[in-house]
């Protein structure tokens, strides 16, 4: 992984932190957006965490050159900024999680795990407000190409929107591992999607929406 965060002694702590996980490396660090890309480049992490605040911009800028450069590295926003103005704009930015600086060690990590697997890792308290708010006038990203979607494709789309891993929405669809992934694939293709990154945050920013 990545870390993107303009002090010092933070960097070092998360990287401490994830150095003793099992199954985590921390392969590079960088204190701003032209190092952060720089260290993407040359160190190809497949998660990057990044603060809001940069020595030289937003993380949120940051997060979407990294969505636009290689759609398959998931970001996640580790940041001390009030959750109620910035996990929402975190995700439409491309990230796949935010997580505020006041969780626990624990919690980043559990939040790394989640957005290593796929999922999208917000707290409760920013899960509850999305649902409330999201949607009241705001811009729906994916609410066009949703409709070409067939009605098998849409439950998927609304299974992985939820949460669900390919094999659960198998099992709850009464369908193939093998079938599900084809109806992804579809799924990608219709709405001119690139990656599974992409795929699970588009779902879920649809799933809010819709609540």
């Amino acid at each position: 992984m990545l870390i993107v965060d303009d002090h010092p002694l933070m960097r070092q702590g998360v990287r401490e932190l994830f150095q003793r996980q099992d199954g985590m490396e921390v392969c590079g660090e960088a204190d701003s957006v032209e190092g952060a890309l720089v260290e993407l480049e040359s160190c190809r992490p497949d998660l990057v965490i990044v603060d809001i605040s940069l020595k030289d911009g937003s993380g949120l800028s940051l997060v979407e050159k990294v969505r636009d450069i290689d759609p398959s590295v998931a970001t996640l926003v580790w940041s001390m900024h009030d959750e109620d103005l910035f996990a929402e704009r975190a995700l439409r930015a491309g990230a796949m999680g935010y997580i505020s600086k006041s969780a626990s060690a624990a919690e980043l990590v559990q939040a790394a795990r989640d957005v290593l697997a796929g999922k999208v890792a917000v707290s409760p308290a920013v899960a509850q407000r999305l649902l409330r708010t999201v949607g009241h006038g705001g811009a729906k990203p994916t609410s066009g190409g949703v409709a070409s979607l067939s009605n098998r494709e849409l439950s998927v789309f609304e299974l992985i929107g939820n949460g669900l891993t390919t094999r659960q929405i198998a099992e709850s669809l009464q369908l193939s591992v093998k079938t599900i992934d084809s109806h992804r694939e579809n799924i990608k293709a219709k709405l001119g999607l690139d990656s599974s990154i992409e795929l699970v945050r588009h779902a879920v920013l649809w799933v809010l929406e819709s609540a």
